[in-house]
């Protein structure tokens, strides 16, 4: 695991920067269920590009937020999960859940 040396001063900016982007908050909310191979995480996240899934679950794997178990078969069966640091980030998506469900409901839609 390589983690990021140099952060932020900012603790919020520090999330933003590991969290930013729509497609990791969806790889968390996804890998909060349980471990999930690369296909069902493609399946999961539509309109993602397998090149920028790739892309995030490597820059996710050296931030220390989740692991990558490769299994030596043919073809080659990878797995990816959340790290225990990758697991505190719960309480960021539920909040998350929270807002998002309270924002929908104030603006008349309940799904």
């Amino acid at each position: 695991m390589k983690m990021n040396k140099n952060l932020p001063n900012c603790p919020v900016e520090t999330t933003l920067m590991l969290m930013g982007d729509k497609w990791k908050v969806l790889i968390v909310r996804d890998l909060l269920i349980g471990t999930k191979r690369f296909g069902e995480l493609k399946k999961s996240l539509t309109g993602i590009s397998q090149k920028v899934l790739t892309q995030h679950l490597r820059a996710m794997e050296n931030n220390g937020l989740i692991s990558r178990k490769v299994y030596a078969e043919v073809p080659p069966k990878v797995e990816y999960s959340l790290t225990e640091l990758g697991q505190s980030l719960k309480q960021v998506h539920d909040a998350m859940l929270v807002w998002g469900t309270a924002y929908k409901s104030r603006n008349g839609q309940n799904k």
